[in-house]
């Protein structure tokens, strides 16, 4: 692999489609070894801009606004990082020979919650839980009934949660259909989901290219309405366990092709694995790993798009706890206490231009034993305040 200067002839060309936190790290990265980054967002200085070497505001789901902007920089490869992208553009982009990671009918079949979950159910035979489709209220009521309470019921397409419940009784049911509008992506078909009363989730990181597939130490992660506060790594789980995941990654991610890292989620309970959802991209749970690898899930995932070996290096365990904002403000400030920078902690803060209640302004990362990184983590992100 040869690298030259951002902005030389034929230098790499990475294209963000999705600039948010996780865009932001992987640009960091491609700019460590001299990638030009060109960062695309629906919103004007999204994290990933502040640090690319041009960016652009878009309609993300406009197929004709997408390809313009592809057509202009003529990108080397193309990182979608949200769910919300025209996918019919990335289609028509990769016919005309430009190279979507880890491809366009991957992104296609995983953006997609119906997609990923009838694939790896139906045509790989991966363990799932039950689940049905819908499209009506009256269609949600029944298939709830189908599938028995509780029951967690998702828009097809969103993410960090959004439009995500689990409804405990029929009762619920017209409520969950009401937050599930609120997803950021399509809202127009749901997914009803048997609620598996398991022992613990995990991400595990799958990386893969031309030289191989490497798995990063599983991440356990705790969740709250749909979207993470705290992960760490590596989670403890049995040797049985942890083989039966990654066979099911491997199978899957094989199943996709393509190169890239791959966050794979799993519900476990006892040595029964459970396949539940897949990124094709940096996971947010996977920030952990700016603190306990050599190579973070960001580097990892550049290196796999460029065909380079995957090895690293585990310096040990560790936490991250997400700070989300407390306040409305379009010029949010953060107040970091001196104590939450040490030896072996500190905090990473986006720079979305933007808060909204709810909205992940920033994580804590520190390096520990587990259980006193996930205390310390979480402390941290309980001392910040917005405003």
């Amino acid at each position: 692999m040869t690298f030259t200067t951002p902005l030389q002839k034929n230098a790499i060309k990475i294209m963000l489609l999705g600039s948010g936190e996780l865009g932001k790290e992987v640009a960091i990265e491609a700019q460590r070894l001299g990638i030009e980054v060109i960062a695309v967002d629906k919103y004007e200085n999204a994290p990933a801009h502040l640090v690319a070497n041009r960016s652009y505001a878009i309609d993300m789901q406009n197929e004709a606004a997408v390809l313009e902007v592809i057509e202009k920089e003529k990108p080397s490869f193309i990182l979608p990082e949200v769910e919300a992208i025209s996918i019919s553009a990335l289609f028509k982009a990769e016919k005309r020979g430009f190279h979507v990671i880890p491809n366009a009918e991957a992104v296609n079949k995983t953006m997609n919650r119906k997609n990923i979950r009838v694939f790896a159910a139906q045509e790989l035979g991966v363990k799932t839980s039950g689940f049905e489709f819908v499209t009506t209220l009256n269609g949600l009521k029944e298939a709830s009934e189908h599938i028995g309470f509780p029951c967690v019921i998702k828009p097809v397409m969103s993410s960090s949660g959004h439009g995500q419940s689990i409804a405990k009784t029929a009762d619920d049911i017209e409520k969950s259909w009401e937050i599930a509008k609120e997803a950021r992506g399509d809202a127009s078909e749901l997914i009803v989901e048997e609620f598996v009363p398991f022992d613990y989730e995990i991400t595990l990181l799958t990386v893969r290219n031309e030289t191989g597939t490497v798995f990063c130490d599983p991440i356990g992660h705790v969740q709250k309405d749909g979207d993470f506060i705290l992960s760490w790594q590596p989670m403890q789980m049995s040797d049985a366990a942890l083989q039966k995941a990654k066979e099911i990654a491997k199978a899957v991610t094989d199943g996709l092709g393509g190169r890239g890292i791959f966050g794979v989620e799993f519900f476990v309970k006892g040595e029964e694995v459970y396949f539940s959802e897949l990124s094709p991209r940096p996971h947010d749970t996977g920030m952990v790993t700016l603190i306990t690898q050599s190579q973070s899930q960001f580097a990892l995932h550049v290196r796999a798009v460029l065909g380079l070996p995957l090895d690293y290096t585990t310096y040990g365990s560790g936490a991250c706890g997400a700070y989300k904002a407390k306040n409305e403000s379009h010029s949010p400030v953060l107040e970091i206490p001196d104590d939450a920078f040490s030896k072996n902690s500190f905090v990473r803060v986006f720079g979305k231009p933007e808060s909204h209640v709810g909205r992940r302004m920033a994580v804590s990362l520190v390096l520990d034993e587990v259980e006193e990184a996930k205390r310390r983590a979480a402390q941290i992100v309980d001392s910040i305040n917005d405003n």
